[in-house]
């Protein structure tokens, strides 16, 4: 009679749980990251993906689809059956392109359901060991003294690094001359070699190089001091810009349409694998740290920077590639 009745309470309970817990997912889950493997977008999802694949018995796959400036992989994503089983790693970039290209093949807001921020990282403000500044207060000096003799590399036209630079400039009145790559990997080239000498980027691998002695970091762009280097001041407080912060940031997006109840899984254990010991120690080590915040305030934040940085882009006259 006892085993019955935790039988029938049993079926109850099962009865009772959504659809999607019994169904979702019925296959492999595509993770499309519009980025080269390596980068710190890529290790973000490849952490997360790895807690994912055991917690909901399917696997995840990292489909990194890189070029057009993101905008290969995110149309990608935005064309996908809104089932679930597409996912879409978006950065700053995400916020950036919709006043770079008005004529984007996908509608950044409208095309796209929000699930959560995962994780945010300051640039890093880097110099080569030849340039006579030590520090934000040193660089802004030298900056005004010899207005565009310093050249400032960029991994491309309207990246994160372009735009966070271009906003110190307009913020502390400086002029530097913008030399943009396709790529980070060719402007660090340049940028330790001294054919340039200086860029706003990932603190990884920077950190690595300057312990080195073959760069120079002299502040974060964030808004508060990084885990990862707490003696590095941020340019906010270093050189008394109150709201300055140029942050580079990670999260998830599904094609619209996707089911709520989906988005609420996928959320409940995106943000769960990304608080666990093996995802945010190693990002921290990055100078990644984790938000794992609501689909609600993502899109607000995504809506908030997508503001900030048209006006950058539009005062700067910041056209793409």
């Amino acid at each position: 009679m006892r085993c019955k009745t935790f039988a029938t309470i049993g079926a109850m309970l099962c009865s009772a749980l959504p659809a999607y817990a019994q169904t979702y997912p019925t296959k492999a889950v595509r993770f499309i990251v519009p980025f080269p493997p390596g980068g710190a977008t890529d290790i973000v999802a490849r952490s997360v993906s790895a807690k994912l694949t055991p917690a909901l018995g399917q696997q995840f796959v990292v489909d990194n689809r890189a070029g057009g400036g993101q905008k290969i992989g995110t149309a990608l994503a935005a064309k996908s059956p809104a089932d679930g089983h597409t996912m879409l790693l978006v950065s700053v970039t995400h916020s950036i392109n919709p006043a770079l290209d008005a004529k984007l093949p996908y509608d950044s807001v409208k095309d796209f359901v929000p699930v959560t921020l995962i994780a945010s990282s300051p640039n890093a403000v880097v110099l080569h060991p030849s340039v006579p500044a030590t520090s934000i207060k040193a660089l802004i000096a030298l900056a005004k003294a010899h207005p565009g003799k310093l050249n400032l590399a960029t991994s491309g036209n309207g990246s994160g690094g372009h735009l966070a630079a271009a906003l110190f400039q307009s913020l502390t009145g400086t002029r530097m001359t913008t030399i943009p790559y396709k790529g980070g990997g060719p402007a660090y080239v340049d940028l330790i070699s001294g054919q340039v000498e200086l860029m706003f980027t990932s603190p990884n691998p920077t950190l690595t190089y300057a312990k080195a002695g073959k760069l120079r970091v002299i502040a974060m762009t964030s808004a508060k001091r990084s885990a990862a280097a707490p003696e590095m001041p941020t340019v906010a407080e270093a050189a008394n810009l109150p709201g300055y912060e140029a942050s580079l940031w990670y999260g998830v997006m599904l094609p619209a349409g996707t089911s709520r109840d989906i988005v609420i899984l996928l959320h409940s254990e995106i943000t769960k694998a990304a608080k666990s010991r093996e995802v945010a120690e190693p990002l921290t080590n990055f100078a990644i740290e984790i938000i794992a915040n609501t689909p609600e305030q993502f899109a607000a934040y995504v809506a908030s920077e997508t503001a900030k940085w048209a006006k950058v882009i539009k005062e700067a006259n910041i056209r793409a590639d």
